[in-house]
């Protein structure tokens, strides 16, 4: 994976590790938004939910648009595609990785359980 889509992935995955993060992209997935609409149901400051807002901008979740003097937010779900299809490749590749460590691991441990019955089946 290339290194500028890695740090997309960086992006993404630190926005969506906070609650108010979350619970924001949730508002917008029913639709746009203004600052202010989205800063209302928080029991903190504007200007926090405005760096909240940055971070989902930077990590592109979420797409501004002015009419006026409002601010339009929007959810970008591109991102969140992104990210699954990573994890789902990660998911891919350690599943095999550990089938064929299981594999490896029962094909010794017959091995090793072959002698002994021989040595018993000698006495």
């Amino acid at each position: 994976m290339a290194t500028q889509a890695l740090a997309s992935l960086d992006h993404t995955l630190l926005a969506l590790a906070d609650p108010t993060r979350r619970a924001i992209l949730r508002r917008l997935s029913r639709g746009e938004a203004r600052v202010t609409d989205l800063a209302e149901p928080f029991a903190i400051s504007l200007n926090s939910v405005s760096k909240h807002i940055r971070v989902l901008e930077r990590a592109r979740l979420v797409r501004r648009r002015r009419a006026g003097r409002e601010h339009l937010l929007s959810f970008d779900p591109r991102p969140l595609a992104d990210a699954a299809a990573w994890m789902e490749a990660q998911h891919a590749l350690w599943t095999s990785r550990l089938a064929a460590l299981d594999a490896l691991l029962s094909t010794e441990d017959r091995a090793a359980r072959r002698p002994a019955r021989r040595k018993e089946r000698s006495r």
